[in-house]
């Protein structure tokens, strides 16, 4: 079974909204569906089946907080300035100039944090900038060849 890498405030915010919604969402669903329920003929009730329908997401995220939970590894903070899971890293191709940098999110994509796009330290970018520092030129596999990236800045998250 493969592992879930996360850092220590992503694994317990997920632990929190799974708590939430086995207990209070739950709870509300199941109001839903009963005050639907009321309502008479279960086959055009629209109330009904929206409740059903929100009861089914509900599951669904509750089993892959689960699988989320069951499979992770914490990964600690790495020493600042090194790119480790749960880093912010500002790169830019070779070639480009520093105003065509892109910055990324290191980690798994429950990491995500604000606008900033997700990286995952599996993919061939992010392996390879996986224990670089700001300064270093890491280079990795492309469908389209081997492409070289400068990194700029790691912030920790």
């Amino acid at each position: 079974m493969t592992t879930t890498q996360l850092s220590r405030s992503a694994y317990e915010r997920l632990q929190a909204e799974l708590l939430d919604l086995t207990t209070r969402g739950r709870i509300e669903v199941a109001q839903k569906i009963e005050t639907a329920r009321l309502l008479g003929d279960l086959s055009e009730n629209g109330d009904y089946h929206a409740a059903k329908d929100e009861q089914g997401h509900m599951e669904g995220r509750i089993r892959q907080l689960e699988h989320i939970i069951d499979t992770a590894e914490i990964i600690e903070s790495a020493d600042a300035g090194v790119v480790s899971a749960g880093s912010i890293v500002t790169i830019m191709y070779e070639g480009d100039d520093e105003s065509m940098a892109e910055k990324y999110l290191v980690g798994h994509m429950e990491e995500k944090v604000g606008n900033l796009d997700v990286m995952s330290p599996q993919s061939p970018l992010g392996e390879a900038l996986m224990g670089a520092s700001a300064g270093a030129w890491v280079q990795y596999e492309a469908p389209t060849g081997q492409l070289r990236v400068r990194v700029l800045k790691v912030e920790t998250a």
